[in-house]
């Protein structure tokens, strides 16, 4: 994890001046440290589960309590005294996940699938189930927080523990490739997959037929399950049907329709819960999050608290959120700018929605409604949308990022901006 304590310039320059004379380095012009502060931005916004962001503007002892809940967070508060202070490894699962994790608890089922849009906890739902199943003293309401098998999940070094991600999801959760992966990636052999590999599934598949190390059974962890190819789905299905000893499956996905009808069909399905926002308010509180951000962020993520506080952690703004809708229809390419094509694409689509709902009469769900540029043709906004869906499917193709973000922001700025050759529908033409 990459703790940014984030001060505009020239806050930070203020306190030097008023602390000591500011060194060679730190006399530097502010359009420099402006640079490096959006060149941090754009790393976070590329790795949400990296970095975490801490307002280094509010006074010392509210930003040492966002250190603390960011740590806390993550589960990497050591242990001072042993066993008895492992509880301090996890933090407190948020409400809505704690009620749904305490639903399944009570439930027989030797594979969950937990599904819903992203943005909504299903790994951390899957994390809490996996620590109730290995824990050594379980309760109704999950694992206790303090034994050695809590606090191996914490440092993701559990023996009884598979964790089945793409490489890239692994190395921004941090979570241990295997060493011959490892090595690969680190000789630069290949790139870190963005798949979960075959050989990845073949090794949880002979996990799953060992013996448990401390007794207390085994968990394979699958997630983002969508991410499975056919080969490695197909590979998972005998041991997911009729598994060998005690062991026991939960996947997460975000896209279950993606999933094959074998794999759905073999597993318990959970639909994750949508949290009221006086449940969310609070948590996010507790994560850093100003008051005043976290309306806009939750409406900024539809809802879904957990994308709400990647984007409150991405370096960005309300109101630079707020810029977005006029900016993309003025053809202003900078108000995507640190963004890479896949979170440029969902970004386009969230106005792309906003714009047909308000045109068909419904309200605006991620952008406040005084922000959203007049769009003239209903048609083209349709296939602005038809659009943005296959851009979706290839925008992690390895593209030239710039041009692509060009080229996206010029077809919002037409889509937005057409004009029908007459008052007739029936006649427009597509852009």
């Amino acid at each position: 994890m990459t703790l940014w304590f984030d001060l505009p310039p020239a806050a930070a320059a203020a306190r030097l001046a008023a602390a000591r004379v500011p060194d060679r380095f730190e006399a530097e012009p502010l359009e420099f440290f402006s640079r490096v502060a959006g060149g941090y931005g754009a790393r976070a916004r590329q790795a949400v589960a990296r970095f975490a962001r801490i307002d280094a503007g509010q006074a010392r002892a509210q930003v040492a309590a966002q250190v603390l809940a960011q740590v806390a967070a993550r589960g990497w508060l050591a242990p001072a005294q042993g066993p008895a202070t492992w509880s301090a490894a996890a933090a407190p699962a948020a409400p809505w996940i704690a009620q749904q994790r305490d639903q399944l608890l009570a439930q027989r089922g030797h594979a969950w699938l937990l599904h819903g849009p992203a943005g909504l906890g299903q790994y951390e739902l899957a994390l809490e189930l996996v620590r109730a199943w290995l824990c050594d003293a379980p309760t109704p309401q999950g694992a206790c927080g303090q034994c050695a098998s809590c606090h191996g999940i914490a440092v993701h070094t559990h023996a009884d523990l598979c964790v089945l991600m793409p490489e890239t999801v692994a190395l921004q959760l941090g979570w241990p490739l295997p060493e011959k992966a490892q090595g690969e990636i680190d000789d630069k052999k290949r790139k870190a997959s963005r798949e979960i590999r075959v050989d990845a599934m073949r090794e949880a598949v002979e996990f799953a037929q060992r013996t448990s190390g401390r007794g207390r059974g085994k968990a394979v962890l699958v997630f983002p399950a969508e991410q499975m190819n056919h080969v490695t789905a197909n590979a998972l299905l005998k041991t997911l049907e009729e598994p060998a000893g005690d062991v026991r499956f939960v996947l997460a996905t975000e896209a279950a329709h993606e999933l094959l009808p074998t794999i759905r069909s073999r597993c318990l399905a959970h639909a994750m819960a949508w949290p009221q926002p006086a449940q969310v308010r609070p948590w996010l509180a507790g994560q850093g999050v100003a008051d005043a951000a976290a309306d806009s962020w939750l409406r900024a993520a539809g809802g879904r608290p957990h994308e709400a506080l990647a984007l409150a952690q991405s370096g960005s703004s309300p109101a630079a959120w707020a810029l977005i809708p006029g900016a993309v229809a003025r053809g202003d390419v900078s108000a995507l700018a640190g963004l890479e094509p896949p979170q440029a694409v969902q970004v386009l689509q969230k106005l792309c929605h906003d714009l047909l709902a308000r045109h068909l009469g419904a309200a605006p769900r991620f952008f406040a409604a005084p922000d959203l540029p007049a769009a003239v043709s209903l048609s083209a906004l349709t296939r602005w949308s038809r659009a943005l869906v296959q851009h979706a499917r290839t925008a992690d193709h390895p593209f030239n990022a710039s041009l692509m973000l060009e080229a996206l922001v010029a077809q919002a700025h037409q889509a937005i901006n057409w004009q029908p050759r007459n008052d007739s529908p029936a006649t427009e033409r597509q852009p």
